[in-house]
């Protein structure tokens, strides 16, 4: 078997090729000895991990491994994922929504990191659980696709109520700034998760779309452990990228892109 590892600060991320077949699975980092486990009891194996825990994976390893950083890795990833998508991009911006944010410009085939924002993954499971006591993801993503964010989220459009505002209306002017004074003691936790996410994810385009303008691109490339089984998430960012100008797209299996890296190493 042949290993690319993805050792984040969150999930370990794997892909991995038997009997020719590209396969993806994830851990939380919590399992890092049970990965090292599953990878020892390979007896003829290559492998090669990348991220930020990648030294801690390495050390629980019984058998020589490559590394490679996770920068150029998920590079390596988002262009072999384009081209299994059928897509040919030349320049493009690369967000990595993880735990936090990373934000890379590719040109010409070479990636330079410009950027990011600590404001990711890791964010809508703090403020989610600080907020409402909802700890698990999936349940935090149910719950927040019922939510409205209407009486949290204060828009242009009610800044400029009566005139035409010289920006979009629909912009958010400011989350969780409505007038929650009067409406806080009656606001669901639905409603809350659905402002938390919105919070997330406006950030993480408005940041995006100004970064591919420095880039002088308009393809953003959105991966990451954040937007699996995460429509709310995709759809906030799909929205606030448009609006702004940008094109997004979203990759197939995105959240591997560093372990695909690392796997395309060793092949």
């Amino acid at each position: 078997m042949i290993f690319g590892i993805d050792a984040g600060g969150t999930l370990i991320k794997v892909a991995y090729a038997k009997n020719g077949t590209l396969q993806f699975t994830k851990f939380p980092i919590a399992e890092i000895e049970k990965v090292a486990s599953w990878v020892n009891e390979q007896s003829e194996s290559r492998v090669c991990i990348t991220g930020g825990k990648a030294g801690v994976l390495l050390s629980l390893l019984n058998k020589k491994a490559k590394e490679i950083m996770e920068f150029e890795a998920t590079h390596l990833g988002v262009k072999f994922l384009l081209e299994r998508m059928g897509r040919v991009e030349d320049s493009y911006l690369v967000t990595n929504v993880g735990t936090g944010t990373s934000i890379h410009c590719i040109e010409n085939n070479r990636q330079e990191r410009i950027g990011g924002t600590g404001v990711g993954g890791g964010t809508l499971l703090g403020l989610s659980h600080l907020l409402t006591g909802v700890t698990n993801y999936e349940e935090i993503v149910r719950m927040a696709g019922t939510g409205s964010r209407d009486r949290i989220d204060l828009k242009v459009k009610h800044i400029y109520e009566g005139k035409e505002p010289p920006i979009s209306g629909e912009l958010t002017a400011s989350n969780f700034g409505n007038n929650l004074f009067s409406v806080a003691a009656e606001l669901s936790r639905e409603e809350l998760l659905a402002a938390v996410l919105g919070l997330v994810g406006e950030t993480v385009s408005t940041v995006s779309v100004h970064a591919a303008k420095q880039c002088g691109v308009s393809t953003i490339i959105y991966i990451g452990s954040s937007f699996f089984e995460n429509p709310l998430l995709k759809e906030v960012v799909t929205s606030y990228t448009v609006l702004r100008g940008a094109q997004p797209l979203f990759l197939e299996n995105g959240e591997f892109s560093g372990a695909v890296g690392a796997l395309s190493l060793v092949k």
